[in-house]
């Protein structure tokens, strides 16, 4: 079934206020009558203090036409390590008396275990709200958001050459059954049908990662030196994965600032500016005051 819902990925460095923008871009498209879902990716929630409201993995109606809900990572790690436990089990039946969840407590701080977590979040929140218009993405700082961004390109990879090993290792073994037992058929690869589907599985995410009509990447940045550095090296990082276009926003603006030394310095798809408010922005109100403000946002 074809995906209705596109993505808008908040990213950026920690504590520019990724969540803030991204709770205000999902308040302005419900307000115009959109489906719109925010989901929360970061280990270190903060959708929940924003609107005042209790977030969790079963997503919340905030308003109309407003959902929210906030990614419970350690669940997905160990539905992550469970789902490849159990394809070890079935691929490898002759490895029943090995004990796996012995080693869960070691593998679970294996480098790229949270990447891929977050992926398989991701994918079942892209299944699940698939009528939505907008799924918006706040996302945990840039170092695991670069990862979880260029794992299906990077897990392809991967899985090809495994695949292609895979292809090998059947013929070599078609030889020796011909060999040993003449012409016995041999019973369909499980190992291989895994690895297909995982290939069309990473296949899916990279196409709607990459395409520009499914996915607005929006990097968020404050008007200081430490946060235009880091904007940089994220605009680096995106055009060496593949992702040639994102949005820059710059939060906390004040008056009289100039966005010309700014823009000079990056490539963008779209520019956009939320000022400084002159107190927190918490509560469904004060989030709505703030827009009065903003007047539109055009990064989706």
């Amino acid at each position: 079934m074809k995906l209705k819902a596109k993505n808008l990925f908040f990213l950026g460095k920690g504590g520019v206020g990724k969540s803030t923008i991204s709770a205000l871009t999902a308040l302005f498209l419900s307000n115009r009558g959109y489906k719109t879902l925010l989901a929360s990716m970061d280990p270190a929630h903060n959708q929940s203090d924003i609107f005042g409201l209790s977030f969790n993995e079963k997503a919340v109606k905030v308003k109309s036409n407003l959902w929210a809900k906030e990614v419970d990572l350690n669940y997905w790690v160990n539905k992550y390590l469970k789902d490849v436990h159990f394809q070890i089990k079935r691929s490898y039946s002759y490895l029943t008396a090995f004990n796996l969840e012995n080693y869960f407590d070691i593998i679970k701080y294996s480098p790229g275990i949270e990447e891929y977590a977050l992926l398989l979040a991701y994918r079942e929140i892209r299944e699940k709200f698939k009528d939505t218009d907008f799924i918006l993405f706040d996302m945990p700082p840039t170092a695991l958001t670069l990862k979880f961004l260029g794992l299906p390109r990077l897990s392809l990879l991967w899985l090809k050459k495994l695949l292609e090993l895979r292809n090998v290792i059947i013929e070599k073994r078609k030889i020796i059954t011909k060999v040993k037992l003449g012409s016995k058929e041999i019973e369909r690869d499980k190992i291989k049908n895994r690895l297909e589907l995982q290939i069309q599985q990473y296949e899916n995410v990279k196409n709607v990662f990459e395409n520009p009509e499914k996915t607005v990447l929006n990097v968020v940045m404050n008007p200081d030196k430490l946060s235009f550095s880091e904007s940089e090296l994220i605009f680096k990082n995106l055009n060496e994965m593949g992702f040639k276009t994102a949005n820059l926003i710059i939060n906390k603006t004040f008056d009289g600032f100039d966005s010309a030394e700014i823009k000079k310095n990056f490539e963008f798809e779209k520019f956009q500016l939320f000022p400084q408010y002159s107190k927190p922005l918490l509560g469904l109100e004060t989030l709505q005051n703030y827009l009065e403000l903003v007047e539109n946002i055009e990064i989706y």
